[in-house]
């Protein structure tokens, strides 16, 4: 009988890191999402969180739930801190790594093909470190041919998951996507535990490093909080649908200012004339005065006539004719 139990807890561990896993893959890859409709400093920002959703979420914390269950009889397991902890830095940087050759490679073949066998070894690195970092009174070795199996589905779970990252957009797709990853990720995981052979010492002496429960339970706690963060970032955040709408309004922007600059330069605008000098308001005319009055013509009585009558025909005061004038009288001398 093998000293070695896969599943202490029954299918409490195996369930539950399956689904931290598929937790892991469907957040990191609506983060991708966001990142592929983002440009500069934000879209480096959500590669990053992908990387720590599925690097440290989705591989990392299902590689150590899964490891709750796994005891070995006649010894006790305790845990080296700083392998550990390396174990999770692995995780996280060969993860974004692989992410950020696809993103910025274009959906290419070479960098998704380059990134999928990058991520792939490193996350099989990462599992045989955590392995590493066990330290029990047994001696441990492993099975060839199912560690070579172990890396090869790690390769190809990697490929598969970089290839969605490009692909997937839909909730629907991306849930079914993740789900495809975490059943490959937990197939990488105890394909790996079953190429462990374990030989108790005959003499099982102390163990050095630090217990599961005071040292994994409150670092696995800690990623998944920095998960849900991440998780309600996402649910807070413009839609992927927004921020393309955005970046072609931008866009459209940008060519109509480029637009605008080559007529410029093509059809150059003329100076404007000089305005003319500023002129003085004209003086305002004098009011108009009014004609003075006519002065007053006095009327005169008309001259009384105090001399002879007139003769007929004659007006009074004027001579008479000179037919009808009486003859002159010489002077005396």
């Amino acid at each position: 009988m093998s000293p070695v139990d896969h599943f202490t807890h029954g299918m409490l561990t195996p369930v539950l890191a399956y689904v931290m896993s598929c937790v892991g893959s469907m957040l990191g890859l609506r983060l991708t999402a966001q990142a592929h409709a983002s440009r500069g400093a934000s879209r480096i920002r959500w590669l990053l969180g992908a990387a720590v959703s599925i690097g440290g979420t989705g591989i990392w914390v299902m590689h150590f739930i899964a490891m709750m269950g796994f005891e070995v009889q006649g010894t006790q397991i305790r845990y080296d801190v700083p392998l550990t902890v390396a174990s999770v830095v692995v995780a996280i940087v060969v993860v974004g790594t692989g992410l950020f050759l696809v993103s910025y490679g274009q959906g290419r073949l070479l960098p998704l093909l380059g990134g999928g066998v990058l991520t792939g070894l490193g996350v099989a690195s990462m599992h045989y470190l955590g392995m590493y970092a066990m330290n029990m009174s047994a001696h441990v070795s492993y099975d060839r041919t199912l560690v070579i199996a172990s890396v090869i589905i790690a390769v190809v779970a990697a490929t598969a998951a970089l290839w969605f990252t490009l692909r997937v957009r839909s909730p629907v797709w991306i849930t079914g996507a993740a789900m495809v990853m975490g059943l490959a990720v937990a197939g990488m995981h105890y394909t790996g535990m079953f190429a462990l052979i374990i030989t108790p010492a005959a003499q099982p002496g102390a163990v050095g490093g630090a217990d599961a429960l005071d040292f994994l339970v409150p670092l696995m706690t800690v990623i998944s909080l920095i998960t849900l963060t991440m998780l309600l970032m996402v649910i807070l955040s413009p839609s992927e649908r927004e921020l393309n709408e955005d970046a072609e309004l931008v866009a459209r922007l940008e060519r109509r200012r480029q637009i605008t600059q080559e007529q410029q330069f093509v059809y150059p605008a003329q100076a404007p004339a000089p305005a003319p000098p500023a002129q003085a308001p004209p003086a305002q005319a004098p009011p108009a005065q009014a004609p003075p009055a006519p002065r007053p013509v006095p009327i005169l009585p008309a001259p009384t006539y105090h001399g002879p009558a007139p003769a007929a025909g004659q007006r009074p005061g004027y001579p008479a004719p000179a037919d009808q004038q009486p003859p002159m009288r010489g002077r005396r001398r």
